[in-house]
């Protein structure tokens, strides 16, 4: 699929077919993979990218690690089964 871009004002603007069954207005996520090749999605889209979640963490956050934390002791002898199902 081919699209064309064209200027708008001071911007550049993607004309993109109708076919993608996007609406005037609507607003999409533009990414940019870093190696000449992008990818539009929907805003609305409950798709969350990992820049999405982490990208509010500061530079600094967990650098020291998580510090020690004592774990309960497990028994991780699985030929004896804790429990039986039925």
């Amino acid at each position: 699929m081919i699209a064309r871009i064209f200027k708008s004002g001071n911007s550049l603007a993607l004309r993109l077919p109708k076919e993608l069954g996007f609406r005037p207005g609507e607003e999409i996520i533009v990414t940019d993979h870093g190696d000449g090749t992008f990818s539009l999605r929907r805003a609305d889209d409950k798709v969350a990218s990992l820049d999405a979640l982490y990208g509010a963490f500061s530079t600094g956050f967990m650098a020291d690690g998580r510090g020690d934390i004592e774990q309960d002791d497990r028994d991780w002898d699985r030929a004896t089964p804790t429990h039986t199902i039925r």
